[in-house]
Formats: structure tokens, sequence, C-alpha cells
């Protein structure tokens, strides 16, 4: 994931910084090392947001982007979001989820859980069955996909028995992200996020928990701790970037399951998923594409 961008000035540099401050070299991760020691999440979440931000640095000192235009993550991405509406410092939001990732990677082994994609179905008997077998709706994503989440034999018991009109699609996580199963790692992120130094947030910044526009930074790192045992509402989210006027987005590596979450739920809006420095000129078409149109709403 991370080789192209290290490639360009001081990209490599800021990465073994942040690898200094995580404990896991991010440089090796990101370009040698195996799929099965990325899998584990203390290593996924850091390694995830260190490639969103250094791509984030990148179409910053090549762009001028609207300061209006609001931002959003799914999941560990709404760190980098938060990064990106300058609420904590870029150094900062690595080196939180890299305690994220690997007080989360603990919670998992306390028991066995883990997540399956629920495909298809109505939303509400979705969420009933899912209710009656002790699981959560840990990520409501949109565009039909609903992520369950619990102990690993109620998954068991999804997958044999779906809901109407729906399938279901293990998922390969470590655990029961966005539950009740996370307590102990939300306690251990909030004694940490006290210690961060942040700001207001200097443009619109959309909450996981119900797609609302969080500003004070007092109430965004409440949310960010918390967000790690409340499910992820992506559908609001999208919602609120639709009643924004949004027309066109571009997601940050490593990018494509979210902007296709997009153009399935947001018809006609279009998308540039930014996977390698190459990608960069397709924003800047973008921007000049849809950037104001006559009627001042903003891309």
């Amino acid at each position: 994931m991370l080789s192209p961008w290290l490639e360009l000035d001081g990209a490599e540099q800021r990465v073994r910084t942040w690898s200094d401050a995580t404990g896991l070299d991010l440089v090796r991760l990101g370009t040698t090392a195996t799929e099965e020691e990325i899998k584990d999440t203390s290593v996924t979440q850091p390694l995830v947001v260190a490639l969103s931000l250094i791509a984030a640095e990148q179409l910053h000192a090549r762009l001028s982007l609207p300061s209006e235009a609001p931002v959003t993550g799914h999941s560990v991405g709404e760190l980098a979001a938060a990064a990106l509406a300058n609420v904590l410092s870029y150094d900062d939001a690595v080196s939180l989820a890299g305690v994220r990732g690997r007080e989360m990677a603990a919670a998992c082994a306390l028991e066995p859980t883990g997540m399956s994609a629920v495909l298809g179905g109505d939303p509400d008997d979705v969420v009933a069955h899912l209710d009656q077998l002790g699981l959560d709706p840990a990520n409501r994503n949109g565009a039909g996909q609903i992520v369950a989440a619990g102990r690993r034999t109620a998954l068991e018991e999804l997958s044999e028995d779906p809901p109407d009109g729906a399938r279901v699609r293990p998922l390969p996580v470590a655990g029961a992200f966005h539950t009740r199963f996370m307590a102990p790692a939300r306690e251990a992120l909030d004694d940490y996020a006290r210690e961060i130094k942040t700001v207001d947030a200097d443009r619109p910044l959309l909450s996981n928990a119900d797609g609302a526009i969080m500003s004070g930074a007092t109430e965004v790192m409440q949310r960010l701790v918390e967000q790690v045992t409340r499910p992820v509402r992506w559908d609001s989210c999208m919602a609120a970037l639709a009643e924004r006027g949004v027309t066109a987005t571009v997601e940050l590596p490593p990018a494509g399951t979210l902007s296709g979450m997009v153009r399935r739920e947001l018809k006609g809006t279009k998308t540039v998923a930014l996977k390698t420095p190459d990608d960069l000129d397709k924003v800047a078409d973008l921007l000049a594409e849809h950037g104001r149109d006559d009627s001042g709403s903003n891309a």
C-alpha cells in the first residue's frame, strides 16, 4: 500500500517518525509485510491512518481544497478525518490509532467474537433478526449492507438462518468491533485521549454516530473514543453528504470500498478513489469540474 507514496519527498521520513511513535515498523508493514501480518488489527489501524494522512499531505501540497467541504471517515478512518479537520495533529492521529488498534486487539482476545456482512433484505427485518440472536448491527453501511457483530456461536446461527432475502458473508476480522465487547479498549482509549492536544474543527466533520456535524474539540474526542463501542452509521454519513449538496467525493487510501458505497447510495455522485499518487491528477480534475456550480453549492 505504501510503496508508491514513499517515493515522494519527505514521505518515508514521515512514516518512520510515526513508526517510532507507534512502536511498529510501518514502512516495512506497508511495503513488504505478509497479508497475515497486516490483518492484525493492532497493525491495520495505525497503518491505514498513516497511509491516509500521507496521501492527505500530498493532496494539500498540490491542491487548494474548499474549506467548507465536509470530511468523514469510516471506523478508524474517522481519526484521519478528525486530523483533516485539524482537531488533532497528524502525529497524534497515528499515535491514537496505534493505541486504538492495540487495545481493541487485546479486547478481541478476551472472548471469541467476530463480524459478518448481511447483504440485502429489509433493514428493519435484518436488525430485528440480529437482536433475536443477541447480535449487534455494528456497521450500517447503506446500499443494502449491515454488518453483524457478536459472539461467534451467534454468527454461526446467523449464517445457518439468514434474514429473509439476505445472504451472510463472514468477515476476516479479529472480533466484534463497535460493540459492548470493546468496552476495555474504550476505557484505555479514553485515558490516552485526555493527553492529546485538540482544537475545534476548522471544516465540517461528520460523526460516525449519526452523521451530525462535530465542531468542538471536546465533543470530537469524546465521540472518537465512544465510537469503538458504538455502531458506525455510515448510512447517516452519506445521507448528511447528500443533504449538504455534495456532488463529488474523494476517498483517501486504501481506497475503493467507500467510493463504491457512495456510488450505490448517492446516485450520480462522482467519486475518486485515491489509491496511488498518479490519482492526484484525477482529484484536480474533479475539483475543476465540481468545485462550485452557479448556485454556489459545494462539492
